[in-house]
C-alpha cells in the first residue's frame, strides 16, 4: 500500500526515538559536549563519506560542521530503513552549488547512536 509509504515519509521529528530529537538539536547548536553523551563510545559519523571517529574527532566534526556557511535546513521527511531512521535534510544558503538534499542515516545502539551516516539524499 503506497498510502502507507507516504506516511512514512513524511512523519515530522516528533516521530524520531528522543536520542536522534536531542542528537539534531545540540548538532544544530554545535553543542559537543550533548551530543557526545548521544552516541556510543565507538560511534561513527561518516559525512557524505569522511568518517570521523573518537571523542576529538566526533567533538571537533559536531562544534565545527558547516560554520564556514551561512545556511538554513529544512527537514523534509522521517522515515524507517531497515534497521536505521532517516531525516532528511534541504540545505540552502553560501556554500558552493547553493542547495543541498542530504539524508541523515541513524543507526542505533540501545538508547544511544552507535553510528550517523549523512548522505547526499537519493
Amino acid at each position: 500500500d503506497t498510502t502507507d509509504q507516504h506516511d512514512d515519509d513524511t512523519r515530522g521529528e516528533g516521530a524520531l526515538p528522543p536520542v536522534v530529537r536531542a542528537f539534531l538539536q545540540a548538532h544544530r547548536a554545535h553543542d559537543a559536549d550533548t551530543a557526545l553523551r548521544l552516541l556510543t563510545p565507538d560511534a561513527v559519523i561518516s559525512d557524505v563519506g569522511e568518517p570521523h571517529s573518537g571523542d576529538d574527532g566526533l567533538r571537533s566534526f559536531i562544534a565545527t560542521a558547516g560554520t564556514e556557511f551561512t545556511f538554513t535546513t529544512e527537514v523534509t521527511g522521517v522515515r524507517r530503513d531497515g534497521g536505521a531512521w532517516v531525516v532528511g535534510h534541504h540545505l540552502a544558503g553560501d556554500f558552493p552549488g547553493g542547495t543541498a538534499d542530504l539524508d541523515y542515516r541513524f543507526l542505533l545502539a540501545g538508547d544511544l547512536i552507535a553510528r550517523l551516516d549523512i548522505v547526499l539524499a537519493s
